[in-house]
């Protein structure tokens, strides 16, 4: 009876621990400034930080209510991790960063 209890008291923590995970994940999306985050702070983001401002960047940019491409996200991201690592001014919002400018002399 002991050992029932205490397998049930596991799987309710395990679960208890699930959910909050998935929810700092929620909180995180929901703090992240996409577009707006400055170069220096989207520098300083490990990769699935970066994944979330990208891809919220790109839902600020659309009209639409569909997840932007895991290509899309791939591309962004390297275009402003290029862009960011050579850019001037390390409070540039990524929203303004120039990637056409990158390839564009102008």
């Amino acid at each position: 009876m002991k050992t029932t209890r205490w397998a049930a008291g596991a799987i309710v923590a395990v679960a208890a621990g699930a959910t909050l995970l998935s929810g700092c994940s929620d909180v995180e999306r929901a703090l992240n400034k996409g577009g707006d985050t400055k170069c220096s702070e989207y520098l300083a983001q490990d990769v699935d930080t970066q994944r979330v401002t990208v891809t919220k960047f790109i839902k600020q940019q659309t009209t639409t209510e569909n997840e932007p491409t895991g290509t899309s996200v791939d591309f962004t991201m390297a275009a402003v991790q290029a862009l960011c690592s050579v850019q001037n001014n390390a409070e540039t919002p990524i929203k303004n960063a120039d990637i056409a400018g990158i390839f564009i002399n102008k």
